[in-house]
């Protein structure tokens, strides 16, 4: 990996496999961008350096290129084409907000390329009026966040009763709420919702909605917001004097954490698919994915890659990375960048993550069966329970991960539409 550098990305000459990143890469949700990029170049840059993959009887080099969907569907579209038409695509990669991926999905199908979803959650994408034998689901669901954030409260925490919705107001977050509600019928019916708010996107101003959280009688925030937004909720609801808990998805960008410190993110609650509960470098593989990305990023010069934003390969990072991975892990195996001779492959597809994790593709729907990690963040002296190699805490300046409990698969099936007609007659789990 000497030498990978995002922010001076070449990408390979003659015939290679040719990947759009769809996201955010200028306005408010830049910062997604940024991570979806760092995140490709770093599997592209790994495969490239090995001598890529045997696709059409010889050896291609993945060339990324960047399809800025500036978190708007009529700009998402007009890219996606552009990179379909004229960059001549044979996978659309994306992206933060669903409203976008469902673009995504929609210009795949027309044109019959693979589109990989590794970072929208919202279960309609793949239902009987959206779904596309194109379009794969790698990335968790909303409905399975949902439950297994309840499951962690009513079957292991079995402590706060009292929760708070405030998500983004769009289909991600009502349904990601929708999931929780039922998860928490489920799991947890003694619990209670004390109150339900949904916000737009980039909201700035959050004192609406924490004042009304603070007066609600909640012990947990439950939201599934993304940066901008989760930066923004969580700085403001610590000025506010609120120290609830928020249990959270994106809550865990270095940078942010920082600026809130050691006391305003102790107690966090952070659910992801990447890591498996326990100390985590308990494999070769992982330690060296961890040490590699690290030693290199420490030769970034060039903004914002340079920051600490991107210095640790966890949570969102290593879940985009090992999606991406399996996606190359199936074009070698099909042998071809045919979209034709991809699919058969990646339906009722299974993956190992670097971390031990196991992803499996469900054929009828394309979309992904797998666990969870829940992780509550503590101070530096107490992470040693999770980062269990020198200097045996993942950072200084805030709290982060510490006790982590795992969430089974079979607890939070995705949920699937039986009015697909792919799936009539099958069981969630198949």
């Amino acid at each position: 990996m000497k030498g990978w550098d995002p922010a001076n990305w070449v990408n390979p000459e003659g015939d290679t496999i040719r990947v759009a990143i769809v996201w955010p890469h200028s306005g408010p949700g830049a910062l997604n961008g940024q991570m979806a990029w760092l995140c490709a170049t770093f599997v592209a840059y790994d495969i490239n350096a090995r001598g890529g993959i045997l696709v059409d009887g010889k050896k291609k080099k993945i060339a990324l290129f960047k399809a800025d969907s500036q978190s708007k569907p009529d700009a998402a579209k007009k890219i996606c084409e552009r990179m379909v038409l004229q960059e001549k695509v044979n996978v659309l990669i994306g992206t933060s907000g669903s409203n976008v991926m469902k673009i995504a999905n929609e210009v795949a199908n027309k044109y019959k390329v693979i589109a990989l979803n590794i970072g929208a959650l919202s279960d309609d994408l793949q239902d009987a009026t959206n779904f596309s034998r194109y379009a794969f689901m790698t990335s968790d669901s909303t409905e399975a966040v949902g439950r297994g954030v309840a499951y962690y409260y009513g079957q292991i925490r079995k402590k706060e009763k009292k929760f708070y919705i405030l998500c983004q107001d769009y289909s991600f977050g009502r349904e990601l709420a929708a999931g929780f509600k039922k998860g928490l019928k489920e799991y947890y019916p003694e619990a209670e919702i004390v109150g339900e708010d949904y916000h737009k996107l980039f909201q700035t101003d959050f004192a609406p909605y924490l004042t009304k959280i603070k007066a609600s009688g909640a012990e947990v925030v439950y939201t599934g917001d993304w940066s901008p937004d989760a930066a923004n909720v969580l700085k403001q609801s610590r000025q506010m004097g609120i120290t609830l808990p928020f249990a959270n998805l994106f809550m865990d960008e270095p940078n942010m954490l920082a600026e809130v410190g050691v006391e305003g993110t102790k107690g966090l609650m952070n659910i992801k698919h990447f890591e498996q509960a326990g100390p985590q470098f308990t494999n070769a593989g992982m330690k060296k994915y961890y040490t590699v990305w690290r030693n290199e990023w420490k030769k970034f010069k060039t903004a914002p890659f340079n920051s600490a934003t991107f210095e640790y390969p966890w949570g969102t990072y290593g879940f985009w990375t090992q999606q991406m991975y399996w996606l190359y892990s199936v074009i070698e195996r099909a042998g071809s960048t045919d979209a034709e001779k991809i699919i058969p492959v990646f339906e009722g597809d299974s993956y190992q993550f670097v971390s031990g994790r196991v992803s499996r593709m469900r054929a009828c729907d394309h979309k992904a069966i797998q666990g969870f990690r829940v992780c509550e963040f503590v101070e530096p002296d107490k992470q040693k329970v999770s980062m269990n190699m020198p200097p045996y805490y993942w950072v200084k300046g805030s709290s982060l991960c510490g006790p982590s409990w795992d969430i089974p698969a079979e607890k939070v099936i995705p949920w699937m539409d039986e009015k697909l007609d792919r799936c009539k007659g099958k069981s969630g789990a198949e």
